[in-house]
């Protein structure tokens, strides 16, 4: 009988120590930092600018800097990865030179699918990717076209307002 209660407290414990072990395990795990990779996982500016170079899509600020509290500067921090990664889907798909004049600096209209909340980036006015967008896509209006993929491209006159709901097909690195 005292090896019965010998083996459920060796038993016991083992569970017990297993336990505290599993709790101790996952707490780390979950106070890590997030490692989100889906479609609203946000961009450090550096990261998104790489990625943008990468694929040949300039970047220009106005005030020459990317903090993204100061509206002269042009920043990508916290923007959304498939906004990047539409970036790139566009560059490959109309073989336009791009060039980034807007991102996620304050100064921009609010909203859901805002510039603040990493959905758009304005990129320079060219005759390429005027053609592309105007012959490619639907008008909806308003100097609007929408992409068969649902992104939304606004021509505010000097430059391009784009909105990205998704990363448009995904080309030349994307995922997808």
């Amino acid at each position: 009988m005292n090896r019965k209660i010998a083996l459920r407290a060796a038993v016991g414990g083992s569970a017990m120590a297993l336990a505290i072990f599993s709790t101790a395990y996952v707490a780390d795990a979950t106070t890590a930092e997030p490692k989100d990779t889906g479609a609203l996982a946000k961009m450090s500016h550096s990261a998104a600018a790489k990625k943008l170079g990468d694929a040949g899509i300039g970047i220009t600020s106005s005030g020459g800097c990317s903090d993204r509290n100061n509206s002269s500067c042009t920043s990508l921090d916290q923007v959304n990865s498939e906004t990047i990664d539409g970036a790139v889907t566009l560059k490959g798909a109309s073989k336009c030179d791009l060039t980034v004049t807007g991102g996620t600096e304050t100064g921009h209209a609010s909203g859901t699918y805002s510039h603040w909340n990493g959905y758009k980036l304005d990129f320079h006015m060219t005759s390429c990717l005027t053609n592309y967008v105007k012959n490619t896509f639907t008008s909806i209006g308003g100097n609007k076209w929408k992409s068969g993929s649902g992104n939304i491209y606004f021509d505010e006159g000097n430059h391009w307002d784009v909105t990205f709901h998704n990363c448009g097909g995904c080309l030349d690195g994307g995922k997808g």
